[in-house]
């Protein structure tokens, strides 16, 4: 199975822009290389279940929640800051 509803896309690039990490931070700290990243970054490949697995355990181990609830898509932090919860555009 891939792509399943684990993280999409934009989730990715704003959990990354939150934290500041470059897809070459995200690459070291999940083992998934930078090009897999940005190709699924862009929309222009699709994610094997295990990778998103390890993009995702990396984002939340430094503090990222990530949020479905039928369609909409957000992500929040467990950190207490201003910047409390993210919802993406549809």
């Amino acid at each position: 199975m891939v792509n399943g509803p684990d993280i999409v896309p934009a989730q990715l690039r704003a959990a990354r822009a939150w934290l500041g990490w470059s897809q070459d931070e995200l690459a070291l700290k999940s083992g998934i290389s930078k090009h897999s990243i940005a190709r699924y970054e862009q929309g222009r490949s699709i994610a094997y279940d295990d990778t998103l697995a390890k993009l995702k355990g990396a984002l939340e181990a430094a503090g990222i929640n990530f949020h479905f609830d039928g369609a909409t898509k957000g992500i929040s932090t467990s950190q207490l800051d201003s910047r409390a919860q993210v919802r993406l555009p549809k």
